[in-house]
């Protein structure tokens, strides 16, 4: 062997060493399905990561923001395995579970994809690792026209089957437009549901409707006794709210729509609370009535976020606008929201879901193939952000 092919040798031996010590540091996670760098936006300024403390940055500049996954149909909502794979939702009825080089689809039986409505939320139950309860937020068909419900299933990772299949709530109006379908599990482990109008702006003040409300309910679909109206409601006065999170002292924040007529803007984060009206379809912005809860903060009459996912990372709360194109976030000073920032403003078109990975990791996804967005070669696609660089 010449010196050339023992020099070769030597490196390669370097680099599969390398990369086996920079794998044994990073989880899978960080390169799901064939990442790939995307396109910073113009105006980011990485500045020099590495040197702040506490980052979760890799100590590469492009690994900060990243496409990791692409070529969904409408995905919804990404939730994590505790594997760290991800299930994602799309609006035509499947559900996809992402591993390294790897997807895999379960079409969900009964869904009927009209408009806004389909498959939509999804959650895992806080004991899924002993239960392996899954919940999905689904627009289907009976004989009445379209409704909106809750299912459980049990998920089985291994073999990627649902089974057990089990109704939690039904008979939640539901149409072409405002469906809400946002499930989260809250700290008290009850389920939290957002629904919208379905059209019909009346329902929403409405307590006896389920429609334009946020419903709680425990695990298995009954009442909890300190539900306000003797019912599954939790709050009323919504037009469509599409985004549930909680901050550190276990406080609600929602996203919602506001109107999508010529009055376009006035979109909404709120506070919630018990028993409270907010309002729709009597009051919207700043307007008040004794009675009925303002929003924490809204897009006045000339700017439309249309905001869907929301998330908290520690005293910072970030949501996603469809229309407003763009990953949004404030400070939470109590019960208030400041210096509210619009990042990354049209870099991906329309954004739905906004997630925190166990990588502490931001994920994001785009909505461009629902037949409102300018759908781009890969659209729709999850993005990966290191929420250290908006700081």
């Amino acid at each position: 062997m010449n010196k050339k092919s023992i020099t070769i040798l030597i490196l390669l031996i370097i680099l599969i060493i390398a990369s086996g010590l920079w794998l044994s540091k990073n989880k899978w996670l960080s390169y799901l399905f064939e990442p790939r760098q995307s396109s910073l936006p113009q105006g980011v300024d990485l500045g020099n990561l590495e040197d702040k403390p506490g980052n979760q940055a890799t100590t590469s500049r492009e690994e900060n923001i990243k496409t990791i996954a692409e070529n969904f149909s409408i995905p919804w909502e990404i939730i994590f395995l505790p594997d760290e794979s991800l299930l994602l939702t799309e609006r035509p009825g499947n559900l996809v579970r992402i591993k390294p080089g790897r997807r895999e689809k379960i079409e969900i039986e009964g869904v009927e994809h009209v408009g806004e409505g389909g498959l939509l939320g999804a959650a895992l139950h806080p004991d899924f690792t002993n239960n392996n309860w899954l919940y999905l937020y689904l627009t289907t068909r009976t004989g009445e026209g379209l409704i909106n419900r809750v299912e459980r299933y049990k998920f089985i990772p291994e073999e990627n089957k649902l089974l057990e299949k089990e109704t939690i709530i039904t008979d939640i109006p539901g149409a072409s437009y405002h469906d809400g379908g946002r499930i989260a599990f809250g700290p008290n482990n009850f389920l939290y549901i957002t629904t919208g109008d379905a059209g019909e702006d009346q329902l929403a003040q409405n307590t006896s409707s389920l429609a334009g409300k946020i419903l709680r309910l425990k695990d298995d679909g009954s009442i909890p006794e300190d539900n306000p109206f003797d019912n599954e409601i939790y709050s009323y006065g919504h037009r469509n709210p599409q985004g549930l999170a909680w901050d550190s002292k276990g406080n609600l924040w929602s996203t919602e729509h506001g109107p999508s007529d010529l009055n376009s803007g006035f979109d909404e984060i709120n506070l919630i609370k018990k028993g409270e009206n907010y309002g729709w379809p009597l009051v919207k912005g700043e307007e008040s009535r004794k009675g009925m809860i303002p929003p924490i903060i809204q897009s006045g009459s000339e700017d439309t976020w249309a905001p869907a996912g929301l998330e908290i990372i520690e005293e910072k709360l970030f949501f996603v606008g469809l229309r407003g194109s763009a990953l949004y976030s404030a400070e939470i000073d109590g019960e208030k929201l400041e210096n509210l920032k619009i990042n990354f403003p049209e870099s991906w078109g329309r954004l739905r879901i906004c997630r925190q990975g166990p990588d502490g990791f931001l994920y994001l996804a785009t909505s461009n193939t629902a037949g409102r967005g300018s759908p781009k070669e890969g659209d729709d696609r999850i993005i990966r952000i290191n929420p250290e660089i908006l700081k």
